[in-house]
């Protein structure tokens, strides 16, 4: 069958790491396949269920969420950088409310151990939750709501 070397390198580098079809397509092509070799290869990746993007962005923003505490912000960069289109991207973003976030953002400071007390702390502390791709106005509301309840 045309493209089979194509779809068990493809199979192969999926049984390691799970990918988006992007980067499967640019992994493949870094091995020398044809186009149409890496078009049968992922249609039939697709097809099996096997790669699936709306998959990966779910995970890997759950992941990123709950185990590195990131923000929207810094998934929205990380899933871009993947190669997902825009509309996967915010799809998956958008499971997650305001509410949740804010409350994130809380036990990330409570985490990091330093009160903010006086200005120089606050700016460290937005700083922080703006590294993590906490986007300002939730940052501010997290500081204020952590010094409120330290309080």
């Amino acid at each position: 069958m045309p493209g089979e070397a194509a779809f068990e390198r493809a199979l192969e580098a999926l049984s390691r790491k799970e990918l988006t079809s992007g980067e499967l397509v640019a992994w493949l092509e870094g091995r020398g396949f044809a186009a149409g070799e890496i078009e049968d290869a992922v249609e039939r990746l697709i097809a099996a269920g096997m790669l699936d993007d709306e998959r990966f962005a779910a995970r890997f923003a759950a992941d990123k969420r709950e185990l590195a505490g990131w923000g929207p912000e810094r998934i929205r960069l990380a899933l871009g950088e993947r190669g997902l289109d825009r509309s996967q991207i915010e799809a998956v973003l958008a499971t997650d409310g305001r509410s949740t976030q804010l409350e994130r953002a809380i036990e990330l400071l409570d985490r990091r151990g330093e009160r903010p007390v006086d200005e120089p702390s606050r700016g460290r502390a937005l700083a922080y939750l703006a590294r993590r791709g906490y986007d300002a106005e939730l940052a501010y509301d997290a500081v204020r709501d952590f010094e409120a309840r330290a309080a």
